[in-house]
């Protein structure tokens, strides 16, 4: 049966939960994109906008009802899409048993970390930041869809990969200042906690890019916390950065 009201806060401020969502509403706020709506509720933005007619760019504006209990699907081979579409980013994670994806390049040994790369699923990857990883990735017990890296108030964030910025804001809760970075049609990156964001919506960055500085908004300490998603669902980033 169809929810007619909006769903609470509750269902992503909660830690233990995980989404997908498949019920209740969304009404679009202003500053939020479908890349965040999507990301909020653990669903892949290819498929929330076919649910809801909604193409390529995916232009949405404040007001604008997303029906969450409507199922869509991903066109076979959608070429990746760039968001311009302000209105001014969770499923189940992937579980620690699944196979890790294929390394297609390894990182140097001669290589320092901060230069570091690794490709992946054909995507150049390398750390957000290089200070020491405090809490990792966790599907049970206590969820962490990413990582969260320590550091000091000020510390440079970079680009993990060249993309897309598709959303620069804090209308996430539990994110803080948050960016999205797209990186093809199948990946998308996060950014969580910032002090201060250094880009914005629509902007082409490359890896290594320095696009935020390390704070501690919306958490109880100075840390990046970093997700990747693959098709709107978390994957460990670690089985995608260079090994430590």
């Amino acid at each position: 049966m169809l929810l007619s009201g909006c769903n609470t806060t509750d269902i992503y401020r909660d830690d233990r939960y995980n989404p997908p969502v498949y019920w209740g509403r969304h009404v679009v706020k202003p500053g939020e994109t479908l890349y965040s709506i999507a990301w909020r509720y653990g669903r892949d933005y290819r498929e929330l906008g076919n649910a809801n007619g909604i193409s390529p760019p995916y232009h949405i504006k404040a007001g604008q009802v997303i029906r969450l209990d409507l199922r869509g699907r991903v066109p076979a081979n959608a070429p990746p899409s760039r968001s311009t579409a302000a209105a001014r980013p969770p499923p189940k994670p992937t579980p620690s048993t699944a196979p890790k994806p294929r390394v297609e390049q390894a990182p140097r040994a001669d290589a320092s970390l901060a230069k570091q790369t690794q490709v992946v699923s054909s995507i150049q990857w390398r750390w957000p930041n290089i200070g020491p990883v405090i809490a990792g990735y966790s599907s049970s017990g206590k969820v962490n869809k990413g990582i969260d890296i320590s550091g000091k108030a000020g510390d440079p964030i970079r680009a993990a990969a060249s993309g897309n910025v598709v959303y620069a804001g804090n209308g996430l809760l539990g994110y803080g200042n948050l960016i999205i970075i797209n990186h093809d049609e199948h990946f998308l990156s996060a950014y969580a906690h910032n002090r201060k964001i250094l880009v914005q919506e629509g902007e082409n960055v490359r890896a290594g890019q320095l696009i935020a500085e390390m704070g501690s908004s919306s958490a109880n300490e100075v840390k990046l916390h970093f997700e990747i998603r693959k098709n709107g669902n978390p994957v460990d980033p670690r089985h995608y950065l260079p090994p430590r």
